[in-house]
């Protein structure tokens, strides 16, 4: 299962459940390989430092249950324009990501509209990702299955 319309929407529902309309927020959605789809949002804290991405907690789940994600989307309310951003994953959601690999499409925005969202794999997100260096060339996650 790949990254759709439909994941995205799955994020803006639970952010619009978790922060009504005028208040700032954001969550994320994930595909997993079976179809189904968790969702989370971000783990605020008076100390930052603590705090957590939105994505995090659909990583975990998904990591408990040890189901293999496909697609990832977060979305942030953007109270100044009145709009609904796209982001693309962080660098450190980009390395929980890696663990099912390189072809997980993750949502980035649209380069002219950060409101709407187009498909890239991580690998195109990361085309020099730093784990492939001790793993001749593959992914972490593929060269656990090569052998």
């Amino acid at each position: 299962m790949k990254l759709d319309q439909a994941l995205v929407d799955a994020a803006m529902e639970l952010m619009d459940r978790r922060w009504p309309a005028g208040e700032p927020g954001g969550a994320a959605a994930v595909r997993l390989a079976d179809g189904g789809i968790f969702t989370s949002v971000g783990l605020d804290n008076m100390h930052g430092s603590v705090a957590l991405c939105q994505e995090t907690g659909a990583f975990i789940q998904a990591y408990t249950q040890d189901r293999a994600v496909t697609a990832s989307v977060c979305v942030s309310r953007d109270l100044e324009r009145g709009r609904i951003l796209i982001l693309p994953p962080c660098g450190v959601c980009q390395e929980r990501l890696a663990l099912w690999g390189p072809s997980v499409e993750v949502a980035v925005p649209q380069e002219d509209d950060p409101t709407r969202w187009e498909g890239r794999t991580l690998a195109e997100v990361n085309p020099y990702y730093w784990g492939s260096q001790f793993t001749d060339g593959r992914w972490p996650s593929q060269a656990e299955h090569a052998e």
